[in-house]
Formats: structure tokens, C-alpha cells, sequence
């Protein structure tokens, strides 16, 4: 025997079954999205830079290495939206240390650190991305001051606000070069360090510490 044909009143009974599906699908969708705005904070308070790291990975001809400081000073100017908030971070270039006492010699001399001493970052303002988690999604929109070059960047990155303080990474190529940084060559060019870093950032900000 063959099957018998669905009937119109049967194809609307099963319609009608999916009826609840559709409505916690729709349901979950508004909970999520409302979640996601309310990760955005409101009003931020002014800050002080209370801890911070500032490294660089670098290519060389005997090997990669890396340059680290922990010596980083820094403050944020509040404002009533995240997209307006306004700061600065600074570090001395002395103050980057590779574990080597060869190396870090060339690298100021090859940065000029008696006539450039510092390596700034001025923040103009923040794009921020809904997200249903603590980090939020950034692009931070500003200057960047290296050897007496400054070229505007938007750096890609992450904040986290947690109780009273905001912490902020990025993590972003340089070209050493594009900030007139040459010496780059020893012994004829048979060592030679790569132009091109990569840059990481770590900074913790104390709100209401300051500004």
C-alpha cells in the first residue's frame, strides 16, 4: 500500500510544532546580543600605568633574540565613552635589555639614545568591538614616537576591564627603517640584524589613579 498524501491541515500541524524552536532560537539570539553591549563599559575614569611590559622580538644573522623592558610610564585621560578615551605610554630606550651587554651597547648606539632617550606611544582614540567575553576586542588609533620619528598607527589589541584597573595588549610588526634606524650591519654585513621586529605590549592601568 502506498503512503497517503500529507494534507494541508497536517503540513500546518507541523508548522505549528516548530513554533517554540523558533522562539528560543530568537530568544537566545536577544540574550546574547544584550550581553554583548553589556560588556561595554560606560563612563572610565582617568588612570595611571601601575605595571607594564614593552618587548621585541628580533631577527639577527647568529640567531633570534629578544629585548625586554619592565620600566614603562603611562597615564589615561577618562572620558564618558571607551571611543574617547585619550592616553600616553613611554619607555626608555636604555632600558631595553636582551641579555647581552654587546648587543644592547649597538642597539642604543644604533637607536641614539643619548639624543632620543625615549620610545613613546600617544593614544587619540579607541574603536571597540562588541564581545560577549572580558577582552575586548580594540583598535587603538595614535602616534608613535621612535628615534625622533613619529607615524601614525592603528594598532590592533585587547582590554580588559576588571574592577579598577584596564588592561591593554597589542602586538604589531615594525619596520626599523621606516624610523630612519640604520647601523643595522657589522663586520662588512656578515652580521646583520633583520629590519623587521615584532612588538608586544602588556600594560596594567590603575582607574581613578590619576591622569
Amino acid at each position: 500500500m502506498g503512503s497517503r498524501p500529507e494534507t494541508v491541515a497536517g503540513r500546518r500541524a507541523g508548522l505549528r510544532g516548530w513554533g517554540p524552536v523558533v522562539v528560543a532560537l530568537v530568544m537566545l539570539s536577544m540574550n546574547t546580543t544584550a550581553e554583548a553591549v553589556a560588556q561595554m563599559p560606560g563612563p572610565i575614569p582617568n588612570g595611571r600605568l601601575t605595571s607594564g611590559m614593552l618587548s621585541f622580538d628580533g631577527h639577527a644573522t647568529l640567531g633570534d633574540f629578544t629585548g625586554t623592558t619592565r620600566t614603562v610610564t603611562g597615564q589615561l585621560t577618562g572620558a564618558p565613552e571607551i571611543s574617547s578615551v585619550r592616553g600616553w605610554v613611554e619607555a626608555p630606550v636604555e632600558s631595553l635589555k636582551t641579555g647581552d651587554r654587546k648587543r644592547d651597547k649597538d642597539l642604543n648606539k644604533s637607536m641614539e639614545s643619548s639624543k632620543y632617550p625615549n620610545l613613546r606611544f600617544d593614544l587619540n582614540s579607541i574603536t571597540a568591538k562588541q564581545s560577549a567575553g572580558d577582552s575586548i576586542p580594540v583598535t587603538l588609533h595614535g602616534t608613535l614616537n621612535i628615534h625622533g620619528v613619529t607615524r601614525r598607527l592603528e594598532l590592533p589589541g585587547t582590554i580588559v576591564f576588571k574592577g579598577q584597573t584596564a588592561r591593554v595588549r597589542t602586538d604589531f610588526p615594525l619596520n626599523l627603517k621606516e624610523y630612519g634606524i640604520g647601523g643595522l650591519s657589522k663586520m662588512l654585513g656578515m652580521l646583520k640584524m633583520h629590519e623587521n621586529i615584532e612588538v608586544h605590549v602588556d600594560l596594567v592601568f590603575g582607574l581613578g589613579a590619576g591622569g
